[in-house]
């Protein structure tokens, strides 16, 4: 099931109208978790007992890591507060490590086979990682463990845990998320499912908020992300890749850094609105990622629940910048390394990861210099200073696009080849512009220039001039939204960070 089906639909509108019929809060928490067992149910049935195991499991050490005096007597033996702490070090190292296990277990076992395969030229290892790869990993893996983990680290850090298994589950499991995020931290969520104890109606602005932030998502992800990925699929695809020209390689380029946004902010949106439609708010997960002047920034608005993890719960225990310059540029590699090996079991996009570090210690090390060199500071204050670094971040930030794209390096380096001085002949010009896509490359790349017009004029109009549509026109265009996604996008297409 996946959002822009006709059965995500139905489930939501019945989970929606029975949720604000029930009038006591365990009710309504039994509900959202019914309602999100069916949704990953309907995917993936044989993986809903190793997520309750899971639940349960992050449940009980969180109980265990709990800092009551009446926890140092039950478990040390006596009130001996050194001895509690050593014990509840120990806990969460262990919690830590089996969510790790389960997260290493599902995604990476093929990937380290086939690198040690590779390394020692030992075939066992290569066919025992081509046997594994054959296993399908749960939907979501990622964000759940990331979660798991802040959990427990929270509560570790002296946060009170979760007293109510019914609601900690449902935080967990709870469907809008549960797949692709945003990554949500419990305390947050936790204090929103209290405030269900009272009957009450939904109040118009926040369904009308909802259903436009539903809308919204379904044509970023429906009609223009899918409508993009049609291009950005014939042009990577093998056999076409090695005989596109450069500007046909710049166009792909730039239409997958579109369609990854659009796809996954699309997704976003519907993940909120779906929760605001229930009274809940998810955080927001991007902010104009492609308008910021500094990769820093870049990571200040793209995926945003997912730099706020790997900040938190990676870069300050590694650091941070508390050491020093160097070390910090090390703890921004090292952060970088591990949250391109997140994304997927590839050297493609540990490469990724380390091209976002190496850029991230060069903005370190040139904001430094800025401080001690008036002239540089000056130079990125003035206008053209600005458009300079914002010409350069979105460049970086595009071309290491291709590593997620082809995280195979014999695609993904055929690709930076033949960036410059390639011609495409007039056999590919004709299959994949005149019978695959029916439009020129002029066409294509106004339409991605219109794309990018229309991100600045909403940005303009929210930053700006601080525009909003007014309710009636939301509602107004709902339904609009909705049935041009139906008519006119491209069916079937899966959401890309299902993949991550």
């Amino acid at each position: 099931m996946t959002f822009l089906s006709q059965v995500y639909g139905w489930l939501l509108i019945s989970t929606v109208g029975l949720f604000w019929l029930l009038p006591w809060r365990s009710g309504r928490w039994g509900l959202l978790l019914v309602a999100s067992l069916i949704f990953y149910g309907l995917r993936q049935p044989l993986y809903v007992p190793l997520l309750l195991v899971g639940v349960a499991l992050n449940y009980s050490l969180g109980w265990m890591l709990r800092t009551d005096r009446r926890s140092i007597r039950h478990y040390v033996g006596g009130p001996n507060p050194e001895a509690r702490q050593r014990q509840r070090k120990r806990l969460l190292w262990v919690g830590i490590g089996l969510n790790l296990l389960l997260l290493f277990g599902f995604k990476y076992v093929p990937f380290a086979l086939n690198s040690l395969g590779w390394a020692f030229q030992n075939p066992p290892l290569l066919d025992a990682a081509n046997w594994v790869d054959r296993i399908e990993a749960p939907l979501g893996i990622s964000f759940f463990c990331f979660e798991c983990i802040a959990y427990l680290v929270d509560v570790y850090r002296g946060a009170p845990p979760a007293r109510n298994w019914l609601k900690f589950c449902t935080y967990k499991l709870f469907f809008p998320k549960l797949i692709s995020g945003p990554i949500v931290r419990y305390h947050g969520l936790a204090s929103q499912l209290e405030e269900l104890d009272q009957p009450r109606n939904p109040r118009a602005e926040q369904i009308t908020e909802g259903l436009w932030l539903i809308a919204c998502g379904a044509i970023k992800k429906g009609l223009i992300a899918d409508s993009l990925g049609l291009w950005v699929r014939t042009i990577f695809s093998p056999g076409t890749l090695e005989r596109a020209g450069s500007g046909d390689l710049w166009l792909a380029i730039g239409a997958y850094g579109f369609q990854l946004y659009l796809d996954f902010s699309g997704y976003v949106d519907i993940a909120r609105g779906s929760a605001m439609l229930l009274g809940i708010q998810l955080p927001q997960n991007f902010d104009f990622p492609y308008l910021s002047t500094s990769i820093a920034d870049f990571w200040r608005r793209w995926h945003i629940t997912l730099g706020d993890w790997l900040r938190n719960y990676l870069y300050i225990p590694l650091g941070g910048s508390r050491q020093g310059l160097v070390r910090t540029c090390i703890n921004l590699m090292i952060v970088m390394l591990l949250g391109g090996l997140w994304h997927g079991d590839n050297w493609g996009y540990v490469l990724w990861g380390g091209a976002h570090g190496l850029a991230l210690a060069v903005h370190r090390l040139v904001d430094a210099a800025s401080h001690r060199f008036s002239p540089l500071a000056a130079l990125w204050a003035h206008p053209a200073g600005v458009a300079l670094a914002w010409g350069l971040t979105q460049l970086m930030v595009f071309l290491s696009w291709v590593l997620i794209r082809l995280p195979d390096w014999s695609q993904s380096s055929l690709v930076f080849q033949h960036l410059w001085g390639r011609s495409s002949d007039g056999a590919f010009l004709e299959k994949v512009y005149d019978e695959a896509l029916g439009l020129d490359p002029w066409r294509l790349g106004a339409a991605l220039g219109a794309i990018a017009l229309l991100m600045v004029v909403a940005w303009f109009g929210q930053r700006g001039l601080r525009l909003q549509l007014t309710q009636p026109v939301k509602i107004a265009l709902v339904p609009i939204c909705l049935y041009l996604v139906w008519i006119l996008g491209p069916e079937g297409v899966p959401f890309i960070y299902f993949d991550f």
